[in-house]
């Protein structure tokens, strides 16, 4: 991967991955800027979200999913979109949203609904015995609710028991809530508290935010699974999983 030959890079675990995940978030894109951003990232995108619940009200959705699928990369429905189901009584209508649209990832999430923890584990099961491949969300969106650790570590558990794939850590796209504080400082304590129980690779960690994503990566390497990366910041967020930022320079190398 890559133009040319650069001695001395840390190795990066290639496509279909299970660690150093990148994902994506799609607030919106047109087909044209879908296209563009493929020919210069497909590589280095693992999952797209269409986020929030823009795949409701987007123009030529089909379109854009058979782009992404056709470069490598997995698209998906953003949590909010099965909580606006869920909330309403209408689960079987999106059962066949997932079928109409071909979809292959399920994301299960209660950050903006509250969902009794065993019924959420319950749609984690369900969907994990139908096929799917099930991302869940742990967190919440609402920035006083904060979880303490061992809460944080019990739902993951318990959600990688039911069958998720991995679990998301909740961050927004803003990188204010769940993980962070209101000023999108990491709560590192909350991190190294979930890691000690949790394998990391297990993990997708929402980190938008450019210090976010440098902290990860100096702290787990690499590989270390992101979420919710702008599609303008994929290419930057690959360089700086490979040392060649000023953030990570010298994370990998060993000074003279």
């Amino acid at each position: 991967m890559g133009n040319f030959p650069l001695p001395n890079l840390p190795p990066r675990a290639a496509k279909p991955r299970r660690e150093g995940i990148t994902m994506v978030m799609d607030k919106g894109l047109g087909p044209n800027a879908v296209s563009d951003l493929l020919s210069v990232a497909a590589p280095y995108i693992d999952f797209v979200k269409l986020g929030w619940t823009t795949a409701l009200v987007s123009g030529v959705l089909k379109e854009k999913i058979q782009l992404y699928r056709k470069a490598g990369v997995e698209p998906y429905f953003g949590g909010t979109l099965w909580e606006a189901h869920y909330v309403r009584g209408v689960q079987a209508d999106f059962y066949a949203l997932l079928e109409a649209y071909d979809m292959r990832v399920v994301e299960v999430s209660d950050g903006s609904v509250e969902v009794p923890h065993e019924l959420k584990r319950r749609w984690i099961a369900d969907f994990r015995q139908r096929g799917y491949l099930v991302l869940s969300e742990v967190g919440s969106k609402d920035a006083a609710k904060v979880l303490p650790p061992f809460r944080w570590i019990e739902l993951i558990q318990a959600e990688l028991e039911a069958g998720s794939a991995w679990v998301i850590a909740e961050a927004r796209e803003s990188g204010t809530v769940g993980m962070y504080r209101s000023t999108g400082e990491l709560r590192e304590g909350l991190v190294e508290e979930i890691v000690h129980a949790i394998p990391v690779e297990k993990l997708i960690f929402e980190a938008p935010q450019r210090s976010q994503q440098a902290w990860f990566i100096r702290r787990f390497g690499s590989n270390v699974n992101l979420g919710n990366i702008a599609p303008d910041d994929i290419l930057s967020l690959e360089t700086m999983r490979l040392g060649l930022r000023g953030d990570t320079f010298w994370t990998f190398l060993q000074r003279e």
